[in-house]
């Protein structure tokens, strides 16, 4: 509930204290009363929440908590409203007296709260804040546990490389939800001795939400497996192609697919033809909760079937979730954990999450045995009992967490949830909770670590460095954030184009549409949406049905329709002054007049049709962005009979723009930038000094087709702060690659599409000191001269594509912190220098390097 409150509260502040680069009003004095009036009692109410047990669940708190929320949200309403209504009709007049109307009566509902609040507190016994103190502490066991299923690994490792020829078989693992299908195949999946069995192995979920769409995500997915191609080149490929690659690439080869989450037979029915029967013992796995997809798929072979755990793996796995390697548990807590581990009633889902709850709580017996009363429902249903458990995992929730976690329902089921993104409508959002020294994104970060250690969302893709690309959560928890998020007006799905929005939509803050609707039942639903904050779109619709709605949703904060084409700009989008994310895709360029929504923190804007856009300098105005993204070769304009260029202080990330036409002006505007993209087109006069980005720590440049030829680098003066560059389609002179070497911060190096002009890469001595990741694709590299003295942090090496590569340097095998070497459809020599170095480095005891190669290199 303090979510709420802190949402107002930013609000109040906002009109209290304008940001000094857009005085667009001025508080009218008489009204300043009731503004500070109405700030300290939510301030109050926010404090006295969060310092409260979070067990206090009455009635009387609940009915109470829900009569804040509204009374925030009318405040909200009344305040944004009033303001977006002033800066419309002021725009032609400069600044305004801003006079909010009608607060009185919210005055009043908080008031009366806070007295309700104090008095109930007051006389409550139960709560107890010592026992629900959050502990510091990660969780002990990060890893997948496979505590109960053991004997699972051992018949399912045995049915797949037990017998090393035969017809193609297909081994379905059956189960209720949550019971560890998708564990149990990830762990064989990802088990040394599979992977050295089969030749090549591809990974694709299914999902509930199955359509042609996500069948073609399907086959990129797991061509993305099998050939390590990137999947963004395959996207645009046409399903035909693809199912036509996938089967070529299968052919001839022993190969492991795993289909997760199948809930019906047409899937299988779709992809089914794509996998080759050359009786040589490959393999697919299909998991499902459905007998139905058992019996259509088996073809006659018998199926796993995953059983609830007994009584002492489920303590066991509860104990591996709680306490760390070196703890041990007392008698007190053991007599009570036990008696919790058993009403979970074997489900491993059930005993991670409240694992999670209990991992991050002190060691209170009163709290377990009040946690064991909650979990030792009487409900006789099963499947009521499991969703009381997942429940508890939410009730226990520190509050500022609660609203990171609801959001995750807004997503379609197994859906790939990619970190940037999740962080940047949080943001925009305000859910994010400030945190001393750090910024918005990176105390959000720490708010998704605190999910993943309470087992409520877990990390779906991994950079080999570690950073995490992407999220994804269990479909009953997401079921949970559904129900939870519809319960409190906090968000509603519509996920079918049948689906209504329900009875007191209106108040409603936030609709997430996923996939195609009939133009009636979408415009029908969003009549409704009039005080929305947030409308998301992951699908597909008419522009002609959307637009002339945008501009009835005034007082949204997140617009996310970047899966819809506009063939021309929304002029609708520029009426939504309260917009902080906005992501859109247009054949047009960006008006000039985008900086008129003064409070945009993301701007996310894809081009289709192939054309150079131009930045206008107005965007330079837009004080509060925070990311820019382009998605397509947009020219930053710089106006130069423009005098006056304000610093854009909050700016982190800027990509992708042409480099070009970026003067040592605009870089002097842009001094906390983090992350930057750019692109050489055209011709560059003159050197090009992004030195004096101090705080730069990403950077990717890319050239664009016709000028592939020209060496750009050597007119581009790194910063030193950078740790990460990634350089694609560029033409690279021995001098450039030496200048790069001496960067003195760089851990990560992507190369790919780049044309060596020498053909060769001649590495000093004391360069890369700090390089732990190198990434070669795709390059005409022929010679490559290097040991352990140029890469000495080295850890992760991968080499795809590189045909021409002669051989990899025998002396990288040396480098003593190097991991991993993976080798992807490269020449012969380039793979037997791989095998040499391998087999050198286990000569000699060291069996740490791990080795790994793509489909052509196995063979």
């Amino acid at each position: 509930m303090a979510y709420n409150l802190e949402s107002l509260i930013k609000i109040l502040k906002q009109i209290l204290h304008p940001h000094h680069h857009h005085s667009l009003w001025t508080l009218d004095p008489n009204k300043r009363p009731q503004i500070e009036s109405l700030l300290e009692k939510a301030c109050f109410l926010k404090d006295f929440y969060e310092n409260s047990s979070s067990t206090v669940t009455s009635d009387k708190i609940q009915s109470l908590e829900s009569r804040i929320r509204e009374a925030a949200h009318d405040a909200e309403d009344i305040l944004e409203s009033r303001l977006a209504e002033q800066i419309l009709t002021s725009r032609k007049g400069g600044s305004f007296i801003f006079s909010p109307l009608d607060l009185e009566r919210v005055i009043g509902e908080l008031d009366c709260a806070k007295e309700e609040m104090m008095t109930i507190m007051e006389r409550s016994q139960i709560a107890d804040s010592s026992s629900l103190a959050i502990s510091s502490r990660q969780d002990p066991n990060p890893k997948n546990i496979v505590v109960g299923i053991s004997e699972d690994l051992i018949q399912l490792k045995d049915r797949l490389t037990g017998r090393p020829s035969g017809a193609l078989e297909v081994i379905p693992i059956v189960g209720m939800g949550g019971i560890g299908k998708t564990t149990l195949a990830r762990n064989v999946y990802d088990d040394p001795s599979v992977i050295s069995y089969f030749d090549i192995r591809g990974w694709a979920t299914i999902s509930q939400d199955y359509n042609m769409r996500k069948l073609q995500e399907i086959l990129v997915g797991l061509l993305g497996c099998v050939t390590g191609k990137h999947t963004d080149e395959m996207l645009q490929e046409s399903y035909d192609k693809l199912a036509l690659l996938l089967h070529k690439t299968l052919k001839g080869r022993r190969y492991l697919i795993v289909l997760d989450d199948m809930w019906d037979v047409k899937p299988w029915d779709d992809t089914r033809r794509f996998f080759p029967d050359d009786n040589n013992g490959s393999r697919i796995i299909v998991t499902t909760r459905e007998s139905s997809v058992v019996d259509y798929t088996s073809s006659g072979s018998s199926h796993h079937q995953m059983n609830l755990l007994k009584d002492d793996e489920s303590w066991n796995l509860l104990c591996q979730k709680v306490f760390a390697p070196e703890e041990t548990c007392s008698p007190e807590l053991e007599k009570v954990g036990k008696i919790i581990a058993k009403n979970c009633r074997g489900l491993p889902l059930a005993i991670h999450v409240i694992g999670g709850i209990l991992s991050q709580t002190k060691r209170s017996q009163a709290f377990w045995e009040q946690l064991s009363y909650y979990v030792s429902s009487t409900v006789a249903d099963q499947g009521e009992q499991y969703s009381n458990i997942l429940s508890l995992s939410y009730n226990h929730l520190p509050d500022h967490l609660k609203p990171c976690f609801l959001y995750m329902g807004a997503f379609p089921e197994d859906y790939e949830i990619r970190t940037s993104k999740l962080i940047k409508l949080w943001v925009a959002e305000g859910f994010v909770r400030p945190i001393s020294d750090k910024s918005l994104e990176e105390a959000a970060e720490i708010h998704l670590k605190a999910l993943v250690d309470r087992n409520l969302i877990y990390v779906r893709q991994q950079e080999t460095k570690g950073n995490v690309k992407s999220y994804s959560i269990h479909d009953l928890l997401r079921d949970l954030c559904v129900r939870k998020a519809r319960e409190e007006k906090f968000l509603f799905v519509n996920k079918w184009a049948c689906e209504y929005l329900p009875n007191g939509t209106s108040s409603l803050r936030r609709v997430c549409s996923h996939w195609s609707f009939s133009i009636s039942d979408t415009y029908g639903s969003m009549e409704l949406m009039r005080l929305a904050r947030s409308f998301l779109f992951i699908g597909s619709i008419s522009q002609m049905i959307l637009s002339p709605v945008i501009s009835e949703l005034r007082l949204l904060r997140v617009l996310d329709i970047l899966d819809i084409t506009f063939y021309q700009f929304p002029e609708e989008i520029l009426q939504l002054v309260n917009l902080r994310y906005l992501a859109l895709s247009s054949s047009k360029e960006l008006p000039s007049s985008i900086s008129k929504l003064w409070n945009l923190q993301t701007l996310i804007a894809r081009e289709i049709g192939g054309w150079n856009f131009v930045v206008t300098p107005e965007i330079l105005d837009m004080t509060q962005l925070r990311h820019i993204k382009f998605r397509g070769t947009y020219v930053w304009y710089d106006d130069k009979y423009r005098k006056n260029f304000v610093v854009q202080d909050q700016l982190q990330s800027l990509s992708t723009i042409a480099i070009s036409r970026i003067t040592d002006r605009v870089l002097e505007t842009i001094p906390n930038l983090k992350k930057l993209g750019i692109m050489f087109s055209g011709t560059l006069d003159h050197v090009k000094d992004l030195s004096r980005l101090h705080k730069l720590h990403k950077l990717k440049c890319s050239t664009s087709y016709w000028y592939r030829k020209n060496t750009f680098l050597s007119l581009v003066i790194f910063p030193p702060s950078l740790k990460k560059l990634t350089l694609s389609d560029c033409r690279l002179l021995d001098p450039d690659m030496n200048e790069i070497g001496k960067l003195p911060n760089l851990e990560i190096l992507k190369l790919r599409r780049c044309d060596f002009e020498s053909l060769k890469w001649e590495a000093d001595e004391g360069e890369f000191c700090q390089l732990q990741f190198l990434l070669m694709e795709k390059l005409n590299l022929v010679n490559w001269s290097a040991d352990d003295t140029h890469f000495p942090r080295l850890q992760y090496l991968v080499i795809r594509h590189c045909s021409d590569l002669k051989e990899i340097p025998l002396g990288i095998g040396d480098i003593p912190t190097l991991e991993m070497i993976e080798v992807h459809e490269c020449s012969p020599s380039a793979v037997a220098s791989a095998r040499e170095i391998q087999e050198a480095q286990l000569e000699i005891g060291n069996d740490g390097l791990q080795v790994r190669f793509g489909a052509s290199s196995q063979q």
